[in-house]
């Protein structure tokens, strides 16, 4: 019996040591990520602001908060009627969308310090890059044993691939992304997009013809697979032959060919880029990604967000089924109410539209360092933006970072993350980032 009481005691004791040190590791690991009062108060703050927002800005949608301080619902007005059918389902859309603020904020906040262009110096700077991960970027690719043939995977990439990234963050001033809605035709904005410092579009839509409307400048191109296929019809959209086209997929010999035997001599690459799930989708989404990663305010156009659609049309084809557009335009809605983006419509045409309710940079940086103490990120809280690395490699010295004449607001930004470049990881745990530095 006093054999079983010590054992007992023993065990209690060896317990409560456990006990003690999980504790203290936990303390230890996520000391920096706990959430104080004022943690709170910001995400409280938001939350109100962003419900206020929606409903001055939102054209009869409405957010309510949800189960805690990060979540919200935007529903639409009961008298709606949705059209999109889901087509494995049948069912048809539904009138209310729920949003975490805190996955938000943190994620494209994080979105505007990274390049969202892929080079080789990030594919050699991931732990086994090119047999991981090089090979999923090539049509096919799945073919290529992994690239264990490095130099027959480098060929096909290298028309795609640049060394280092060619743009930064905040090069770039005023940027508009223009959609392909048929909403365009209701609006003469031509001239208002032309005054953009930059232009991005989207897959095949046609300037000529359209120019009273969507304007005739256009720097960027973003394309999905089967717009990239047809990259010989894409360059003559632009009569200045001068857009830089990005490609949300993969590098397949098709596109290979016709840049070298045409040859098409506008640059080409492939988008890296984060993952927001099933919330966002399709290439205007992308665009937006990659403008906010370049520019300092982005504004965006010809994206079907008004009240009393029909259908999902384009303006220079006829209407197509598209994906979800009541989901669409209630996320377009929360990156509005969030200080991300500005949009203009039919409905919301006035250029000089005073948006009511945006938080202000000071909400949206307590927020932000609250979210990521919340979501458990990579380097949560800190002022250090290379807290968020959780992969650092240092840059080869024979191949620094090509930086051209930038405007003072890159060159600060250069100077707060030290010069280096930081790259978005797919799945990444705690949402961490790849860094390369310069070394020495």
């Amino acid at each position: 019996m006093r054999l079983l009481q010590f054992a007992f005691l023993v065990a209690l004791t060896s317990g409560l040591a456990a006990i003690l040190i999980y504790i203290t590791g936990v303390s230890s690991l996520y000391g920096s990520n706990r959430i104080s009062d004022e943690d709170f108060e910001a995400l409280l703050s938001l939350q109100s602001g962003f419900q206020k927002c929606v409903s001055a800005n939102g054209l009869g949608l409405q957010a309510v908060s949800g189960k805690d301080y990060c979540h919200v619902t935007i529903n639409f007005p009961s008298d709606t009627v949705p059209k999109w059918k889901d087509p494995n389902s049948g069912e048809l859309e539904g009138l209310s969308f729920e949003f975490d603020l805190c996955e938000a904020v943190a994620t494209w906040e994080r979105v505007r310090n990274s390049t969202t262009i892929l080079t080789k110096e990030f594919i050699d700077a991931l732990p086994n890059g090119w047999e991981e991960y090089a090979w999923r970027r090539i049509n096919k690719g799945i073919h290529l044993n992994r690239c264990q043939n490095k130099t027959l995977c480098m060929e096909k990439l290298s028309l795609v691939l640049p060394e280092t990234p060619p743009y930064f963050p905040r090069q770039f001033g005023r940027c508009a992304v223009i959609g392909n809605s048929g909403d365009l035709l209701k609006t003469r904005f031509g001239k208002e997009i032309d005054s953009y410092d930059v232009v991005i579009r989207e897959n095949g839509a046609p300037i000529q013809n359209y120019t009273q409307y969507v304007g005739k400048k256009s720097t960027f191109r973003l394309l999905n697979r089967g717009s990239a296929k047809a990259l010989d019809k894409v360059v003559e959209l632009d009569e200045t032959r001068k857009e830089a086209l990005l490609v949300k997929t993969t590098i397949h010999d098709i596109m290979s060919k016709m840049i070298r035997e045409i040859p098409i001599k506008n640059p080409v690459y492939l988008m890296l880029g984060a993952s927001f799930g099933s919330a966002a989708k399709g290439t205007g989404l992308k665009a937006l990604e990659f403008a906010l990663s370049i520019c300092d305010s982005v504004d965006m156009y010809g994206f079907t967000v008004d009240p009393g659609y029909k259908e999902w049309t384009r303006y220079f084809s006829e209407s197509r089924k598209g994906h979800t557009p009541l989901h669409g335009r209630a996320y377009y809605q929360m990156m509005e109410c969030l200080g991300l983006i500005k949009i203009h419509s039919p409905m919301r045409a006035n250029p000089d539209r005073v948006l009511k309710w945006v938080p202000s940079r000071s909400t949206i940086k307590a927020a932000r360092v609250a979210s990521e103490k919340l979501l458990r990120m990579v380097g949560a809280g800190s002022a250090d933006p290379l807290s968020a690395c959780s992969l650092i490699k240092n840059r080869d010295k024979r191949k620094p970072a090509s930086i051209p004449s930038l405007r003072k607001a890159a060159i600060d930004h250069q100077k707060y993350v030290k010069g280096a470049t930081l790259y978005p990881l797919e799945r990444s745990l705690g949402h961490g980032q790849l860094c390369t530095v310069q070394a020495g």
